[in-house]
């Protein structure tokens, strides 16, 4: 595929949809956000992460859908109670749509083996973690087969799960 877009520019050239599936217990506990948020500080999501909330503010204004759809252990680890705490003021704030789904409910579902954006049912971004979150590399596909399975794993999951609104974490 040569050089690799950066994700800022997935998102700006994204026409119709761009579709997250997490299914990790935790990512990044080593942001300071979340250190702070331990701390008991309160934490104002659109201040601390201005870019994510322009990015994908400009995407749903020119009629991107983005939807983010989380499947999470119950009852949820503390990195999970911390990002549930700031998807108002964040994600559904800049115009995203979000969803939980316990894991229980997920055991019928095929799902790929990594977390994913999927840009117009079309190109894939692999999210790459190692074992304590943190973010290690990224990987693009076009290959339909890998857009089909994440397109299905992620319409089942967001079929199955939890408005952000109504979902309270055990």
């Amino acid at each position: 595929m040569g050089k690799l877009p950066t994700f800022d520019e997935l998102f700006q050239n994204c026409r119709s949809s761009a579709v997250h599936l997490e299914m990790r217990d935790g990512y990044m506990k080593s942001d300071p956000a979340f250190i702070d948020w331990r701390a008991g500080q309160r934490i104002d999501a659109a201040e601390r992460w201005p870019d994510w909330y322009e990015l994908v503010r400009k995407a749903t204004a020119r009629g991107v859908e983005v939807r983010r759809a989380r499947i999470v252990s119950e009852p949820v680890s503390e990195y999970i109670r911390f990002e549930h705490e700031v998807t108002e003021g964040l994600n559904i704030a800049a115009g995203e749509k979000v969803r939980w789904l316990s894991r229980r409910h997920a055991t019928g579902i095929a799902l790929p083996g990594n977390d994913f954006w999927l840009f117009d049912e079309s190109l894939v971004l692999i999210n790459h973690f190692d074992g304590d979150g943190d973010s290690l590399e990224h990987d693009v596909t076009t290959d339909p087969e890998v857009a089909k399975l994440c397109a299905s794993a992620f319409e089942t999951v967001w079929e199955l799960g939890t408005e952000h609104g109504e979902y309270r974490p055990s």
